[in-house]
């Protein structure tokens, strides 16, 4: 059988895209995809103004006004000026936000684990062959 390397390309991607979608959904408790990934982008980019945020997680800012309303209902964000301009609003993670975010990440670390763990060993060295190849793939983003 010989497969293209745009039919290995499209295969790829559906697989990524719905483990992915599976990763998403089996972390969650008490907030949703988009709040999670809100989560995510605020500690990665450490205190961003809410247009960084807009821009990260590729949405209008109304969008981002919503979420970070919502995340600060529930204590996971506070909100604050900016020191230098009082114009831009910034967000950071609260203790329970960071508790969050880190409770997100465990319970999709043991979603893959189980999955891992269910495999062959033959299977569970192609799958650790699978990550490396992955990350290669990932080097220059």
């Amino acid at each position: 059988m010989n497969i293209t390397t745009n039919e290995t390309a499209a295969r790829l991607r559906r697989a990524i895209t719905r483990m992915n979608r599976k990763l998403r959904y089996s972390a969650l408790s008490g907030v949703t995809p988009a709040q999670a990934s809100m989560l995510a982008s605020i500690d990665k980019l450490e205190r961003p103004s809410l247009g960084d945020l807009a821009i990260a997680e590729q949405v209008q800012p109304p969008s981002i006004t919503k979420l970070v309303k919502g995340l600060g209902q529930l204590g996971l964000i506070d909100t604050f000026e900016d020191e230098i301009d009082r114009r831009c609003t910034r967000v950071r993670l609260t203790a329970l936000g960071r508790k969050e975010l880190n409770a997100i990440r465990q319970r999709k670390t043991e979603f893959l684990e189980r999955k891992l763990l269910a495999l062959s060993s033959s299977d569970q060295r192609k799958a650790e062959e699978l990550v490396s190849f992955l990350e290669v793939l990932l080097e220059d983003e």
